[in-house]
């Protein structure tokens, strides 16, 4: 799978690894993107953020996190920082934690995925991870709405372009 592989060193600009998510053209909302610089200039990670609620807050979030970020490291029982930002987004302060979580392989294409859904304690919110061969770390936050197995079929990497400085 084509997006299980890291780019070549040579990419002047932005992630040096694929960003699994939905393309822009597929979705009839806002499409905003965000990176997770660190103090030496990489990028620790990739945060794409779909609003489906003209401005009133996103749908859903995906976020592509390198091996090493910061941002993957958690205390027991804390959302993933793609959850904090959708409740951020949405103006909800409420204390929200990870009450239980699940593995469940799911086929994308002709490959595994072992995801791990994540329960929480805000129950509009689903959740799901899941690791790439690259060990990038995928994880899918959406607003009211259930992440069903249909929605791995539409990811996919997006163009280097999306992401370069200019």
């Amino acid at each position: 799978m084509s997006f299980l592989r890291r780019r070549s060193a040579a990419t002047p600009a932005g992630p040096d690894f694929d960003v699994l998510a939905m393309d822009p053209g597929d979705w009839p909302g806002n499409l905003g993107a965000g990176l997770l610089p660190a103090p030496d200039g990489t990028c620790q990670g990739v945060f794409l953020r779909y609003d489906l609620f003209g401005g009133r807050g996103p749908a859903m979030i995906i976020g592509n996190l390198p091996e090493g970020s910061p941002a993957r490291e958690l205390d027991e029982g804390e959302i993933p920082f793609e959850a904090a930002q959708l409740l951020l987004a949405l103006e909800n302060d409420e204390h929200v934690e990870v009450v239980s979580t699940e593995d469940v392989p799911v086929m994308q294409g002709d490959n595994l995925l072992i995801v791990r859904r994540l329960k929480l304690s805000e129950s509009r919110i689903s959740c799901v991870q899941f690791d790439r061969s690259d060990n990038v770390l995928v994880t899918i936050a959406s607003w009211d709405r259930p992440i069903t197995d249909d929605l791995y079929a539409l990811l996919k990497p997006l163009p280097a372009e999306l992401f370069q400085q200019g």
